[in-house]
């Protein structure tokens, strides 16, 4: 059975998640502080974290990037009640693959956690499309394994940040709008959006570009979308 963690300090909304998705199917564990969150989240094992920013001891920014830190790649879908897009953008940075602002309507939640469960499901074996492993300069990528290794050091990919590289590295030299990297990396009943995108492809650069200020392999075509030179 599927699991997931919902992390949430205000009770009424606790409760409604734990009861709407346990009608789903789901198993549900809930925590309601940031300390008790991270520990039962490492401990797992979990298939999905639903993460709010807004917590006692410590805030859903900070689980995130202690999360990934580890080497932790659950998928996370960050909850708050903050709009302002430079904490979107933050949440990302983390390594967050998803951000729901409250208050937000269980069907989109419920589409939002399906569409996480099958990537998370399939992260580096997309059948047949690449090879089992490949490399670019200092890069190497194991898809098997879903494992990247830059200068021969380990780095850590978010399971959205893989898909894209196993969909760049599946069509290196065409150019990919947005939409087709949303559909191949999200799915195409994603709600995700273009900037969204950009953000996850900004974060892929700073791990596999020598200066991600000017890249080399993961280039922007002005007015169309992004190409991979790898």
């Amino acid at each position: 059975m599927t699991r997931i963690l919902v992390v949430e300090d205000e009770p009424g909304i606790a409760l409604g998640l734990e009861d709407d998705l346990k009608m789903e199917g789901y198993e549900v564990e809930t925590v309601a502080d940031g300390i008790a969150a991270a520990r039962r989240a490492l401990e797992g094992p979990f298939d999905l974290i639903l993460l709010d920013v807004m917590l006692p001891g410590k805030d859903g920014f900070e689980i995130c990037r202690e999360l990934r830190r580890s080497g932790l790649h659950t998928p996370i879908v960050m909850l708050t009640a903050k709009t302002q897009e430079a904490e979107k953008v933050l949440g990302f940075e983390l390594g967050a693959d998803d951000y729901v602002t409250k208050p937000f309507g269980t069907r989109e939640l419920r589409a939002r956690i399906k569409a996480l469960l099958r990537r998370a499901a399939g992260v580096g074996a997309a059948p047949g499309a690449e090879p089992e492993r490949y490399r670019f300069g200092d890069v190497e990528v194991d898809f098997c394994r879903a494992e990247l290794r830059r200068g021969g050091q380990p780095v850590e990919l978010t399971p959205i940040e893989f898909k894209l590289l196993a969909l760049f590295v599946r069509e290196r030299g065409r150019v990919l709008t947005r939409e087709q990297l949303i559909d191949g990396a999200w799915g195409a009943e994603t709600f995700t959006s273009a900037r969204v995108a950009d953000n996850h492809i900004a974060n892929l650069r700073k791990k596999i570009e020598p200066d991600p200020a000017n890249p080399r392999y993961l280039r922007n075509v002005r007015g169309m979308g992004y190409r991979f030179d790898g």
